[in-house]
């Protein structure tokens, strides 16, 4: 993969958005973080929507790939739910400057999710698994909820532990999501300070 072009480098890193399955979701912390960040003039990019094969692994890699592609200079990732198992993949194909990542709540795809979401059929057929297990090239904080409905805490460590990340208990946050009464998250940001001065 060819180095990043198209902006100009920044003295800090550039934040890129990676949402879950449900994409932009308006009172959810990543949104909101985006917004005050922005505001405070740090320079945001947020993965689109996938209008097709919206359960394509591929495809959402792919619109990953292409906003890192656009950014000259280091990144900082900051990834939710199914977005950090888009960024998991990612990472094992990528040679782009990547600074550290924020890796909030990964969704368990290997064992059975609660009913509405889809199956581990569905879920393989469309290229999520098995979710890979290396070492991640860069640092990586994994917050992780007690009573995730999507996760359980001790499969949450043992993927931080495989990623080589540091793993945070959030504690009873539920999936960290407005569904689960979650909107602002402050603790983000102190998190995302962290990573970019390791």
């Amino acid at each position: 993969m060819s180095r990043p072009t198209g902006t100009s480098p920044t003295t800090e890193p550039v934040v890129v958005i990676v949402p879950g399955l449900r994409d932009h979701v308006e009172n959810h912390w990543q949104t909101l973080l985006a917004a005050r960040l922005s505001e405070a003039g740090r320079t945001i990019r947020t993965v689109p929507p996938v209008t097709q094969n919206q359960l394509s692994r591929g495809a959402r890699v792919a619109a990953l790939a292409k906003v890192v592609s656009e950014i000259t200079g280091p990144v900082v990732l900051v990834a939710h739910s199914a977005g950090v198992i888009t960024t998991v993949h990612w990472s094992q194909e990528t040679e782009a400057q990547v600074q550290g990542a924020l890796l909030v709540t990964p969704p368990d795809f290997e064992s059975p999710l609660p009913e509405g979401y889809p199956t581990a059929e569905v879920l393989a057929e469309n290229g999520w698994t098995p979710v890979p297990r290396s070492p991640l090239p860069y640092p990586s904080i994994v917050a992780a909820s007690s009573n995730d409905p999507l996760a359980a805490l001790d499969r949450v460590a043992d993927l931080a532990r495989d990623w080589s990340g540091r793993l945070v208990e959030l504690g009873e946050v539920g999936h960290l999501n407005p569904a689960s009464g979650h909107g602002p998250w402050p603790e983000a940001e102190e998190l995302l300070r962290e990573l970019e001065q390791s």
